[in-house]
């Protein structure tokens, strides 16, 4: 199989992101590295040199063009609450491939511009587990706050062995920008973070206001909420998440170690820009207020680190809520029970 074929402009593009990466100078100590390129160490990122600027720029404006000349096509909707379910597909530049989203409108969206939460999913999901599963709508529709639902990794492209394992490849992409060859296409980081808001912004207009969001997800998703909200701290309000996976890096965490392993390559180094518990310590952005809810019942805990999140957090004085839920596990049914606390508490943060 091949894969769909890319978007006009978007192989020139990458041949010009490609080229910024490789003309980066050496790391400067000047914070969290930013996305794309050979990682710098914590603490640290690359900085273009001056011959490299105008091609960032232009690079940039193209990306973001790219993104909003790739408009949504909708492939299916539900009302719900009183707002609309609507389904997207769309060529990603960052994927190289179709992708699906899932939007919920709420019955605000239609008469203003109504602010965004993004939500993460875990390992083997869609965008569509969460719009059915967690059943987030209600209050949604009562706080008048849109639900916005990415999928989970690239499909599609029949790359070797991408679904030969659950915990990787295919819905597996863990929120990164993978550097090792193979996996080229596996720049969910990318996407989430710089794309989707760029075509959401670009064609709901209208109806989203892109420039007040908040951000959650539920286990590897958590881990990309997190990641990815500490590292554009400026683009968000409030970070929540269930179950996430805290501390990938850690020898405890196995999924972490085979993921970044394969991605990323062999240097470890290079995989703490993807390591919540390695951010909040060398984190020096703005600190945005982070909620975590864990069941005391899930069969996933030994991995999950809560508690290696929390340590740094106090370490770093980073406002961290983490909320140890007696009984619960890793299922819906934990998200479900909590989901309504974690949208009051995005509310909250995106009415200031």
């Amino acid at each position: 199989p091949h894969a769909t074929p890319l978007c006009p402009n978007a192989r020139m593009i990458q041949a010009q992101w490609r080229a910024l990466r490789r003309c980066t100078s050496k790391p400067r100590q000047s914070g969290v590295p930013a996305a794309g390129g050979k990682p710098a160490s914590i603490g640290e990122r690359t900085q273009p040199l001056p011959r490299c600027r105008d091609l960032a720029a232009q690079a940039t404006s193209q990306q973001g063009s790219a993104a909003a000349a790739n408009m949504a096509n909708q492939i299916g909707q539900n009302k719900q609450f009183g707002g609309w379910n609507r389904r997207f597909k769309v060529p990603s530049t960052s994927l190289g491939c179709d992708t699906t989203f899932t939007i919920y409108f709420p019955p605000a969206a239609e008469t203003k511009k109504v602010p965004v939460v993004y939500y993460l999913s875990g390992l083997t999901c869609t965008d569509e587990n969460f719009i059915q599963k967690a059943g987030a709508q209600r209050k949604a529709s009562e706080l008048g706050i849109a639900l916005v639902a990415p999928d989970t990794s690239p499909r599609g492209l029949g790359v070797e062995g991408e679904a030969d394992s659950w915990d990787f490849g295919v819905g597996a992409g863990f929120y990164i920008n993978a550097t090792e060859e193979k996996w080229k296409n596996w720049r969910m980081y990318e996407y989430v973070a710089s794309e989707l808001p760029a075509l959401l912004a670009s064609q709901f207009s209208d109806k989203l206001d892109t420039s007040c969001a908040s951000i959650m997800g539920h286990s590897m998703g958590g881990h990309g909420a997190i990641v990815i909200a500490l590292r554009n701290a400026s683009a968000y309000k409030s970070i929540s998440a269930f179950a996430p996976i805290c501390n990938p890096t850690s020898s405890d965490c196995p999924w972490g170690q085979k993921a970044f392993s394969n991605y990323l390559g062999s240097d470890a180094e290079a995989w703490k820009q993807y390591d919540s518990c390695e951010l909040i310590k060398a984190h020096n952005g703005p600190k945005l207020p982070l909620l975590v809810d864990q069941g005391t019942s899930d069969n996933f805990l030994s991995q999950l680190l809560p508690k290696n999140l929390e340590t740094a957090a106090k370490a770093a004085d980073y406002p961290l809520t983490l909320r140890m839920q007696d009984g619960y596990d890793h299922s819906y049914f934990f998200m479900a029970s909590f989901i309504d606390d974690h949208l009051a508490f995005h509310a909250a943060e995106l009415a200031k």
